[in-house]
């Protein structure tokens, strides 16, 4: 039979908070690797959206556009950008969002 019962609930006690570490902390590094990588990801999209935004709102802008989006008109390109940004945001929002049908 058992040799101590104290030594036997002594091991299954350290057998059970190994086997608890290995399946929470392996798991848990893991899941840090990819939220690491997610939030740099979205960083990164986040910095090249506004260049691209800037860099729209600048064409608007531009001299050799004429006098069409001055004077009074002067807000038109920075509505458009806003507008545009958000249609894209709507646009990822949807994709992301959209569920696959059974």
């Amino acid at each position: 039979m058992a040799d101590n019962p104290q030594q036997t609930i002594r091991e299954l006690k350290e057998l059970v908070i190994a086997y608890a570490k290995q399946e929470t902390i392996d798991d848990l590094k893991g899941l840090g690797r990819w939220v690491a990588f997610g939030i740099l990801g979205a960083l990164l999209l986040g910095v090249g959206a506004m260049f691209v935004a800037i860099g729209a709102l600048r064409a608007l802008q531009g001299d050799e556009r004429g006098p069409h989006l001055t004077g009074n008109w002067s807000w038109a390109p920075y509505a458009i950008v806003v507008a545009g940004a958000f249609a894209v945001a709507g646009l990822a929002w949807m994709v992301g969002t959209k569920r696959k049908k059974p």
